[in-house]
């Protein structure tokens, strides 16, 4: 292995067993570890004692990487990336989030002993009673009351409010009248005619401003369950984002109606139009997109907020790609809620990766031919929309930005450009490819990999696989010269829908790697199999290669027996792991 890295680069494959059922993510550390140091990049090999909750490295490391105490955490971990700069919310309301502010079937009603504790909670809350983690946010009483409105307003008997609930607001309620902000009291009133208490303030709430006046304007259509058409959409998305000034100053905009604006779009099922508007709102933050000089270019749409549980792949099957020409996109953030689990950009940063790249930058290394590739942070590419992390931890369950921030193009491309995204829930499939077709890509693929997010797998399918679509879904469309192809635009769209099994491609069927939110895990068993090692990670990286290229169509890939050939063969020459190295390095020199 050391023949194929440059001098700059040495690694080390210490006690590495990826079949091992008692391998330990903590004990993967000490044989591999990845830093920054000189504004070079370097992989060391350094043995660390970890807690369950920080590295404890010892002083000359620390002082080796220019570190403060205040900085050391255990960047093996996932849960770990999140800014403790982020206030974090009330887990009783949000909870109670979980179970309410979903849809019109998948809700939950609170029970009266639930509903007394959430009222009871946010009443202390907003008179003061209670400091710090203990506090009911502003996001979160937005989200909470604009589930409760919807609710009583729009949704089916079965999941409107139950007994429990309306007794619980009915004692509570007039405390809370006089204790709430108008703009919450306006989101869980707004027609004053749910409480049972005449109140003068939701119908005759405003908002303070233009941008909020038309925010509010636009909530009282979602409160009563209605939509909005595509420029309602963009204009308040324009108007409240990004919620902080360049200075760090806030817009001023209440994020109780921004909350309730977001979950209320989500809960109501968004349309098509919504969907378009949320999915290009942005589109022109950083002017026109720069244009890459590749034949070819896969924007891949994992979701933004990770893996907590099975090995993510797509990093290591864009190397792989990236070798026979099939450039890719990655595009996401460091830590994102809910899950909060493993990313491509705690994976690159782990490695010593630059993961601060410009649009620019990115194109140069996809142009790149010893690379191939690139990753785009959404803090660099879209900082309107990254500035709503915090806020989307507050609502807890997904907004409409979870799907649409998946169908993106960051970067287009002068050849054929194919978007790839991931989903879990039935009722999204549709949509997604609604919006690549939008885009006006050559192809288009949604796949329910394992957690929701792309990864194939090799497994076998359980008896006992809950109801929905089964794992390794894929469905999507491709262009091509057939006069019997659907016409999208202009273009000849040839759509397809099925169920890829591993076994009928000469897969073994193999359980899938667990990672549990570890980082170092993730990597260890992607570098492995890179390093030619065979096994599931191995299995999976060409597995999802080769589908993919064969899926969308890619040239050479016709014969899916072939696909996944030339996938074997970029990792078995040692190719994808070169080429996944000098993204490390080559990434480090764009300053």
């Amino acid at each position: 292995m050391q023949a194929l890295l440059s001098p700059e680069f040495s690694v080390y494959f210490s006690s590495i067993n990826t079949n091992s059922r008692n391998s330990s993510p903590c004990r993967s550390l000490s044989s591999l570890r990845f830093s920054k140091i000189s504004g070079g990049c370097r992989l060391i090999r350094r043995k660390a004692r970890l807690t369950s909750t920080r590295a404890v490295l010892d002083a000359a490391a620390i002082e080796e990487l220019g570190l403060t105490e205040s900085d050391i955490r255990n960047p093996a971990i996932s849960s770990t990336y999140r800014s403790s700069k982020l206030p974090k919310p009330n887990q009783t309301v949000l909870e109670a989030q979980t179970r309410i502010c979903t849809g019109p079937t998948q809700t939950r009603p609170l029970s009266e002993e639930q509903a007394f504790k959430v009222l009871d909670t946010i009443l202390r809350s907003v008179r003061g009673e209670l400091k710090d983690e203990d506090q009911v946010s502003k996001a979160q009483l937005g989200a909470f009351f604009a589930g409760m409105t919807i609710r009583a307003n729009s949704f089916p008997e079965e999941t409107q409010w139950s007994e429990g609930e309306r007794h619980a607001m009915n004692i509570f309620w007039p405390l809370l009248l006089r204790a709430l902000p108008p703009d919450v009291i306006f989101i869980a009133d707004p027609e004053g005619s749910i409480m049972g208490l005449a109140s003068s303030v939701g119908p005759q709430f405003i908002g303070n401003g233009t941008s909020e006046m038309r925010l509010v304007g636009a909530l009282r259509e979602i409160l009563a369950g209605g939509h909005l058409g595509y420029e309602e959409v963009q204009g308040v998305m324009k108007d409240v984002l990004p919620l902080k000034l360049e200075d760090g100053k806030s817009t001023g905009i209440s994020e109780s109606l921004l909350s309730a604006f977001l979950i209320g779009q989500r809960m109501n099922r968004e349309t098509d139009r919504e969907l378009k508007a949320h999915c290009l709102a942005f589109d022109d933050e950083h002017g026109p997109a720069p244009v890459a000089d590749v034949c070819s270019l896969t924007h891949y749409g994992e979701p933004y907020d990770g893996n907590t549980r099975y090995f993510r792949s797509t990093l290591f099957v864009a190397a792989v790609r990236s070798c026979y020409g099939e450039s890719s996109l990655l595009h996401g953030v460091e830590w994102m809620p809910p899950k909060g689990g493993v990313t491509e950009e705690q994976m690159l940063n782990f490695m010593g990766a630059n993961t601060n790249l410009s649009l620019h930058q990115a194109k140069e290394l996809i142009e790149d031919e010893e690379v191939g590739f690139a990753y785009i942070s959404q803090r660099e590419a879209r900082p309107s929309l990254y500035s709503l992390i915090g806020l989307r931890e507050h609502i807890k369950k997904r907004p409409p930005l979870a799907t649409t921030e998946k169908v993106q193009q960051f970067i287009r491309a002068k050849g054929r450009e194919s978007i790839v995204a991931g989903f879990y829930h039935e009722g999204y499939e549709e949509p997604l490819l609604m919006l690549m077709k939008r885009r006006g890509v050559h192809s288009g693929l949604v796949v329910k990999g394992e957690e929701g997010a792309l990864s194939m797998t090799t497994r076998l399918r359980s008896a006992s696989t809950s109801k929905g679509l089964p794992v390794n879904h894929c469905s999507g469309f491709r262009s091509v010269g057939m006069e019997s192809a659907c016409k999208e635009g202009g273009v000849s769209l040839q759509s397809f829908r099925l169920e890829v099994n591993a076994t009928d491609y000469g897969f073994e069927p193999t359980d899938t790697p667990r990672t549990d939110r570890s980082v170092s895990k993730n990597i260890e068993l992607g570098l492995a199999a890179l390093h030619g090692q065979k096994g599931p990670a191995y299995d999976r990286i060409v597995l999802n290669a080769g589908i993919v290229d064969h899926l969308l169509g890619c040239d050479g890939a016709e014969d899916v027996t072939m696909a996944l050939d030339k996938a074997r063969e970029a990792i078995d020459s040692g190719k994808a792991l070169k080429k996944l190295l000098n993204y490390i390095r080559v990434s480090q020199k764009l300053k």
